[in-house]
């Protein structure tokens, strides 16, 4: 059998804000994941379509295309024109499962929720001749996931090629988040057992590994042991965690004993007012200083995500948190426009408001308004996110922002990371299209690696803790 699986562009590719490094960085490894439960004698190819050309002449028997919401639009096409040649077409992904009655428009069969279970149901169904129009995931469990198809994943094109997930979805249940409406139906958190987790690691080549995990310190017990089994594997690695976890017990100094060099962290908002609108509960009454202080002590690099134009936002969040960022040394960030997609609670309920202004989802990538915000009006939203990104990353920002470390070395590092990643586009374009990336890759590491811990707590957080920020530092 043939089977071709696809993940299509998003829809900003070819656009002015088309970073070509950005959707360089991580392979498609939910199809390789898939892919693993196809047989040894199927043909399979798997394309990236942010990385190479799509060929729209063959004819494969099967072809799985995986829908986010702005590539929807083109995953659409291409399902279309691969089903006008007879080929069996599948949809899966978090589009699909928000609006599975437009996805089956175009599909085949369709997926909702994650496929371990429901992809070789599917393969099975298949090969009998009785396919169903739809797979609806139920049991949620890691515990029999065959190796991921690594072959199919062509390294010279992304940055990270070791990206890697040990868990799925995420213990908090935030109402921009598309993760319940993914995992309706059953667990919405649960891990790989972790000799698994290990030997998968043991697979990668090289030092430098990226945890893709909503949550890598999620379970705590999970992530005790993970990182104690990695002890000695003398990896490198990057993933993502809550201020929570971060402020309570060890964890965080056992993560960067095993290698931890780089945490992303949902910061979101600093007013308490529109965390509580976001069921952010995760972090009302954490102290974000201390959360830094911490990481900074551990020579760990921060990538802080903050939401603009949620309720309780006014124009003047937008100076006060760049502001902020700058102060506390946050070495990288990720702005983003408030954003209610289909299928969340956030959704649900600016549309009984009658607050939302668009249905097109090729608008709905974070950095469009399309809905009517309380605190401001949509023109100074989309012009504060714009400013906010210029603002960060201007030269005297990142130079600022790097010397609140207290180690010379982290200064150093910080500053290479933040200016390397925004301010060398045109150095990106030209190793990406001249095959440079592995070269990159050893920079990355060089750029991570070195964690001399700061002998004295930072003392150079110059602006005075925002009022409504909380200051408390107990565990939940």
């Amino acid at each position: 059998m043939h089977v071709k699986m696809i993940l299509p562009a998003l829809q900003e590719a070819g656009s002015p804000e088309w970073r070509p490094i950005k959707y360089s960085l991580f392979p498609p490894l939910g199809l390789a994941t898939l892919a693993a439960y196809l047989h040894p004698d199927d043909t399979v190819e798997l394309v990236d379509q942010h990385v190479e050309r799509l060929d729209w002449q063959d004819e494969p028997d099967l072809v799985v295309i995986q829908v986010y919401i702005t590539n929807a639009s083109r995953a659409y096409r291409i399902a279309d024109h691969y089903r006008a040649k007879g080929c069996y077409v599948c949809l899966g992904g978090l589009h699909v499962t928000s609006l599975p009655e437009e996805a089956a428009r175009h599909a085949d069969s369709i997926f909702l929720g994650p496929g371990e279970e429901t992809f070789p149901q599917f393969l099975a169904d298949f090969r009998r001749g009785e396919p169903k129009v739809r797979y609806q995931s139920g049991v949620r469990t890691l515990e029999h996931l065959p190796p991921i198809r690594r072959d199919l994943i062509k390294r010279d094109k992304y940055l990270v090629p070791n990206s890697i997930v040990v868990t799925r979805g995420c213990p908090y249940h935030c109402n921009f988040c598309y993760k319940d409406a993914f995992f309706q139906g059953g667990k919405s958190f649960y891990t790989q057992r972790v000799d698994a987790a290990l030997a998968e690691i043991e697979r990668l080549p090289g030092r430098h590994l990226y945890f893709l995990d909503d949550h890598l310190l999620g379970d705590a017990r999970f992530a005790r042991a993970l990182f104690d089994g990695m002890q000695g594997m003398r990896r490198l690695f990057q993933g993502a965690s809550t201020v929570n976890a971060i402020l309570k017990g060890d964890l965080i100094e056992r993560a960067a004993e095993a290698g931890l060099r780089s945490v992303f962290i949902g910061f979101e908002s600093l007013g308490a007012e529109s965390l509580a609108f976001s069921n952010k509960g995760q972090n009302l009454g954490r102290d974000y200083d201390a959360v830094i202080r911490r990481l900074d002590q551990l020579g760990i690099k921060i990538n802080g995500s903050f939401v603009f134009g949620l309720d309780g936002d006014t124009p003047e969040v937008f100076r006060r948190t760049v502001d902020w960022a700058v102060s506390r040394g946050i070495t990288t960030a990720t702005f983003h426009i408030a954003t209610p997609y289909p299928g969340t609670a956030y959704y649900q309920q600016l549309k009984a408001a009658g607050r939302l202004r668009s249905d097109n989802w090729d608008l709905y990538d974070t950095r469009h308004v399309v809905f009517e915000p309380r605190g401001m009006s949509s023109a100074e939203l989309q012009a504060g996110y714009e400013w906010a990104y210029r603002e960060f990353y201007s030269w005297g920002n990142i130079f600022k922002a790097s010397q609140q470390h207290v180690a010379l070395n982290q200064r150093l590092r910080h500053f290479a990371y933040s200016a390397g990643w925004k301010k060398a586009e045109p150095i990106w374009n030209s190793l990406i299209r001249h095959g440079g990336l592995g070269l990159m890759r050893q920079i990355l590491e060089l750029t991570l690696d070195g964690r001399e811990a700061a002998q004295t707590p930072i003392t150079t957080l110059k602006t005075p803790v925002l009022q409504d920020i909380p200051c408390h530092d107990e565990a939940p």
